[in-house]
C-alpha cells in the first residue's frame, strides 16, 4: 500500500509559546519538560533543523528565557512504524484532531501485532487509515485493552502528544471507567485490593497472588441486577481502576466469585454462551496534551 510510487508527506506540527512571568528564568528544557515533552522528543527536536527556536533564532535547550519571549517548536515526522502492515481492520473514530484520536475498538481485535497476529490488529487498521491519506504515522497507543475487550482507546498522533499522554497515564491522571457483566448478583459496591501475578506455567493467565503479585486495586459498584432468559443471574457493574495490571478486572471479579460473562479464560464453562468477555472501556477523562483542555468521552457498550 505504501511504496516507492506513493509520495508520503511529512507530519508537521508547529507550536508557539508566549513566555509569561511564571516561566521567565527557566531554561528551555525545563519549560518543555514541564509541558510533558520527554527526553527522547527533546533530543529529536535538537536534531531537527529549526526544531527549537527562541524569538525566531535557533536555540540551545539550556538557554534561559525572559518574559514575553516566543519559544517555537517545529516537529517533523516522516516515517511510519516499521513492521506494521497497513490493512483494512475496522474501528470507529470517536474523536480526532491534529494531536490525538479516541477510537472505539471492536471485539476480536488485538491492539498491536504479535506472533500469529500480523495484519489483523488495531495497529494495522490505523496504519491503513493514515496510509490512505499519504500521511506517515507512528503507532502510539496510550491505554491498553485485551483482544476481546471493547471500547475507548487513546492514540497519540505525534511524539509530543504521545509523551504528554503517556506521562498522564503513568501519573494516573487519565480516568478510565469500565462497564461489565458479571455472573451472579454482586454487592452494591466494593473495593478489591488483591495483588496480581502471572499464573505459574502460563504465559497468558494471571491470578491473585499475595506472595509474588503486584499491587492491584479495583473499585466497583452495581448498576443493576438482572437474569437471563434461562434464569441465570448476572449484574451490570461499573468499575474504576487505581492500577492497570494485565487482566486486572477479569482476575479480580473472578476472585470474588463473580467472573465476567463470556470470559472463557477464567470461566471455561461459559454458561451464558457469550463469544467474548463482557468488558467495555466505557469512558475516558483526561487533559488535552497540547491545549490542556479537559476532555471527556463515553461510548455505550455493545451488549
Amino acid at each position: 500500500l505504501v511504496g516507492s510510487e506513493m509520495c508520503i508527506r511529512d507530519r508537521i506540527r508547529e507550536f508557539n509559546y508566549n513566555i509569561g512571568t511564571e516561566s521567565a528564568g527557566k531554561t528551555i528544557e525545563e519549560f518543555l519538560r514541564r509541558l510533558g515533552y520527554s527526553h527522547h522528543v527533546i533530543v529529536g527536536l535538537k536534531r531537527t533543523e529549526n526544531g527549537i527556536c527562541l524569538n525566531g533564532l535557533w536555540a540551545y535547550t539550556n538557554q534561559r528565557m525572559k518574559e514575553h519571549d516566543i519559544l517555537s517548536v517545529h516537529l517533523e515526522e516522516s516515517e511510519s512504524s516499521p513492521g506494521i502492515i497497513p490493512a483494512p481492520v475496522a474501528f470507529e473514530i470517536v474523536y480526532e484532531d491534529e494531536d490525538l484520536m479516541v477510537i472505539d475498538k471492536p471485539a476480536d481485535t488485538p491492539i498491536h501485532p504479535s506472533q500469529g497476529n500480523y495484519d489483523n490488529t488495531l495497529a494495522n487498521g490505523v496504519a491503513y487509515y493514515f496510509a490512505q491519506q499519504n500521511i506517515p504515522y507512528v503507532y502510539r497507543c496510550i491505554n491498553r485493552l485485551d483482544r476481546d475487550t471493547t471500547g475507548l482507546l487513546i492514540l497519540a498522533k505525534h511524539g509530543i502528544s504521545g509523551a504528554a499522554l503517556s506521562a498522564q497515564m503513568m501519573e494516573r491522571r487519565i480516568h478510565r471507567t469500565y462497564h461489565a457483566l458479571a455472573e451472579g448478583h454482586t454487592p452494591s459496591e466494593g473495593t478489591i485490593d488483591a495483588p496480581i501475578a502471572r499464573k505459574e506455567g502460563s504465559t497468558i493467565e494471571r491470578c491473585v497472588d499475595f506472595t509474588h503479585g503486584e499491587t492491584a486495586i479495583t473499585h466497583y459498584h452495581t448498576l443493576s441486577h438482572e437474569s437471563s432468559k434461562n434464569g441465570l443471574l448476572y449484574s451490570r457493574v461499573e468499575l474504576h481502576l487505581e492500577t492497570g495490571r494485565t487482566h486486572q478486572i477479569r482476575v479480580h471479579m473472578h476472585s470474588i466469585g463473580h467472573p465476567l460473562l463470556g470470559d472463557t479464560l477464567y470461566r471455561p464453562e461459559n454458561p451464558f454462551g457469550l463469544e467474548h468477555q463482557a468488558l467495555h472501556s466505557y469512558s475516558l477523562e483526561f487533559l488535552h496534551p497540547v491545549t490542556g483542555k479537559k476532555l471527556y468521552f463515553s461510548k455505550q457498550e455493545p451488549w
